[in-house]
C-alpha cells in the first residue's frame, strides 16, 4: 500500500476538527480584523491628533492678543494642553506656561506648574526641562539647598539630556552664592572643559577664573 505524502496526511487529520469548530475559529478571526482595524483607526487618530496639536501651539505663540499679561498667555497654553493632552505639543505648553509665569517673576507660580508637569511625566522626554525649571523657581526664590538638590537630581537623573550640564553651570552658580567656592570651581571647571556645553564652557571659564584663587586658599 503506497504510504500518504506528509501534506495530505495533515490535511486528512486536521480537516474533521475544522469542521468541528469552523463557527469559533469564524468569530475568532472576525474579533482579530476588528481589533486590528481599531488599533489602526487609533493610531490614525493619535497622528491626526498630534499634528493638529503641533498646529495650534504655533498658531498660538503667533496669534498672541497685543499686550497680554503673564497670566492671559499662561492660561491659553494651559488650555491648549487641555485640549490636546498626551501630546507634545501639549507637554511644551505646559512648560512654555510655566516659563511665562517665571519670566514675570511668578516664581511660585512657574514652580507649581513645572512640579505639576514633573509628577506626571517622570519618564518622559521633558522631565528633565521640568525639573529644571522648578530648581530654577527655587533658586529665584532664594531656596538655596532645595535648588542645589533639585540641580544634582537632573545632573544625576538626566545626565544625557540637554539640561545636565546647565544644571550643573547653576549648581556652581548656587554654590559660589553659598560660599562653597572650592566646590562651586570644581563644577565650574568641569563645565568650562565640556565639548558639549557651547558658549556655557566660556561664562564658565569667566566665573572659574572670577572665584578659584578665593577657593584655593
Amino acid at each position: 500500500m503506497q504510504t500518504q505524502d506528509a501534506p495530505t496526511e495533515f490535511l486528512i487529520r486536521f480537516w474533521p476538527w475544522f469542521e468541528a469548530n469552523r463557527k469559533r475559529l469564524a468569530g475568532f478571526a472576525v474579533a482579530v480584523v476588528v481589533i486590528l482595524l481599531a488599533g489602526y483607526f487609533y493610531s490614525t487618530e493619535q497622528a491626526q491628533k498630534a499634528v493638529d496639536a503641533g498646529q495650534a501651539y504655533t498658531q498660538l505663540q503667533l496669534n498672541l492678543p497685543p499686550n497680554p499679561t503673564a497670566q492671559q498667555v499662561a492660561d491659553g497654553f494651559l488650555q491648549l494642553a487641555q485640549k490636546y493632552p498626551g501630546t507634545l505639543a501639549a507637554g511644551r505648553a505646559q512648560l512654555q506656561a510655566a516659563s511665562v509665569l517665571f519670566s514675570a517673576g511668578r516664581y511660585a507660580d512657574a514652580q507649581a506648574l513645572f512640579q505639576k508637569f514633573a509628577d506626571a511625566n517622570a519618564g518622559g522626554a521633558l522631565a528633565a526641562a521640568a525639573q529644571f525649571g522648578v530648581a530654577a523657581s527655587l533658586e529665584a526664590q532664594n531656596q538655596l539647598e532645595p535648588a542645589a538638590a533639585k540641580y544634582r537630581m537632573v545632573m544625576t537623573g538626566y545626565g544625557s539630556s540637554t539640561e545636565a550640564l546647565p544644571a550643573k553651570f547653576s549648581l556652581a552658580r548656587v554654590l559660589e552664592t553659598q560660599g562653597k567656592l572650592k566646590e562651586a570651581a570644581g563644577y565650574y571647571s568641569e563645565v568650562a572643559h565640556s565639548p558639549m556645553a557651547g558658549s556655557l564652557a566660556q561664562e564658565a571659564a569667566q566665573r572659574l577664573a572670577t572665584i578659584q584663587p578665593a577657593g584655593k586658599s
